[in-house]
């Protein structure tokens, strides 16, 4: 199995003078320690769990395109993008402009977007539930138009382009997508049917089970194989604080068919976690 890296907290000692610093050296050292993918949010405002607005929050794709500056093998995304904050063309030629620069390793990662307050704060519209996932499921087929070179107009019931050009295409052909999210009726069909990957929350096997067995159902519906989807868990477990329990936790998910399990550095030095993560877990994880 592989791991990946959710760096969602800025908040840490003396944040204010060495934010950056300390997000470097943790990509840094978890790109030469062997984790297989780096991932921001996609949020303007930090989430009320980890502190609200006041907490500091860095832009999604500004953020990769530094990372992709200071790495060299890790796949680079956010979990997920927010469908609501770009349109889709202007999507597409961003995670193309990744996907360039980092040499081939960025991740569409997306999703239906959920934070209100953000988009209230700060004057995005927030459309209703329904219309956010019409929404998501058009930008997944301009996405995957403009990444196959096809220029024809695009007209949706949400966006219309009447000139879908992608120069410079990008390097992988094409970049994967990752549809973020359980639900069982629109997420998971979304998955089936335009996703490389999908992103389940990480809970009791049973329940993770359950979710990839609707997957499954979603991928006979639209004759989609089903084993050509990547299987990945986000957890909120600290692999570093218990590493029996979260190597069990992954074995239990493994023998489900999921391939990459995430989680995100814990206490205050989050570079000396990354450090002991590669030297202490990474090994371990990697025979299950």
């Amino acid at each position: 199995m592989r791991l990946g890296l959710h760096y969602s907290n800025f908040t840490h000692p003396d944040w204010e003078h060495r934010l950056a610093e300390r997000l470097t050296d943790t990509a840094r050292t978890a790109d030469e320690g062997g984790v297989a993918q780096f991932t921001v949010m996609d949020h303007w405002f930090q989430m009320e769990q980890l502190g609200g607005p006041d907490q500091p929050m860095l832009e999604g794709y500004t953020t990769l395109g530094y990372l992709a500056a200071v790495t060299e093998r890790m796949r680079l995304g956010l979990l997920v993008t927010g469908v609501t904050y770009r349109h889709p063309g202007l999507l597409a030629k961003t995670v193309t402009t990744l996907d360039v620069l980092s040499g081939g390793r960025a991740v569409l990662g997306i999703g239906a977007a959920w934070y209100d307050r953000e988009h209230e704060g700060l004057g995005v519209p927030f459309p209703s539930t329904s219309e956010r996932f019409e929404r998501l499921e058009e930008t997944l087929q301009v996405v995957t138009q403009m990444w196959r070179g096809d220029r024809s107009a695009y007209a949706g019931e949400h966006y219309r382009l009447a000139e879908p050009v992608n120069v410079p295409p990008p390097v992988q052909s094409p970049p994967p997508i990752m549809v973020g999210g359980s639900g069982e009726r629109k997420t998971l069909r979304l998955v089936a049917q335009y996703a490389d990957a999908c992103n389940l929350f990480g809970g009791p096997a049973e329940e993770v089970q359950h979710k990839l067995d609707v997957l499954r159902r979603h991928c006979d519906d639209v004759g989609r194989d089903y084993d050509t989807i990547e299987k990945t868990v986000i957890v909120s477990a600290d692999p570093v604080g218990d590493t029996d329990a979260f190597l069990a936790t992954a074995e239990s998910y493994a023998g489900l068919g999921i391939e990459l399990v995430a989680c995100g550095p814990a206490g205050d030095d989050p570079v000396a976690w990354t450090g002991e993560l590669c030297e202490r877990v990474l090994p371990r994880l990697s025979d299950v």
